[in-house]
């Protein structure tokens, strides 16, 4: 097996973690509320008076700032996925099926619940990647 030293970049990583974790904290320190993706974006689908404006403005920065950090730093990484769209779909409605049941995603349980030591975070986060890693080791060597 052959290690891609390419992909290897644990800088870069560990300022990405240091910046999800900073935002996180500031969210809950300033807004008293969960930094959980699937629902900060689960309550646009749902709108209440008063609570809509946030929540899309945080969902837009989500969809651009990638883009703009590509413009910014002439960075375009190129992005290649080695599945169907149908493949592709039902992959994203068993994430969204899991999330449902999980009562949350990554992002909330992984990050926010994790760093308050919510058992219950502990528990969904041991359970997705556990099963992630099942689901790829399975796909890739036994199938």
């Amino acid at each position: 097996m052959q290690i891609d030293w390419l992909s290897f970049t644990p800088i870069p990583s560990l300022l990405g973690g240091m910046i999800l974790g900073v935002a996180a904290a500031l969210y809950v320190i300033l807004h008293g509320r969960i930094l959980g993706i699937s629902g900060i974006v689960s309550g646009l689908l749902h709108p209440k008076v008063g609570d809509w404006s946030w929540r899309l403005a945080f969902a837009l920065g989500l969809l651009t700032s990638s883009f703009l950090a590509a413009l910014i730093f002439g960075i375009f990484p190129v992005i290649e996925v080695d599945a169907s769209w149908v493949t592709v779909i039902v992959a994203g409605l068993l994430v969204g099926f899991g999330v449902q049941y999980g009562s949350g995603c990554t992002s909330g349980h992984g990050i926010c619940g994790l760093s308050r030591l919510s058992p219950r975070s502990l528990v969904a986060t041991l359970s997705f990647m556990t099963a992630g890693f099942l689901v790829v080791f399975i796909i890739r060597h036994l199938i």
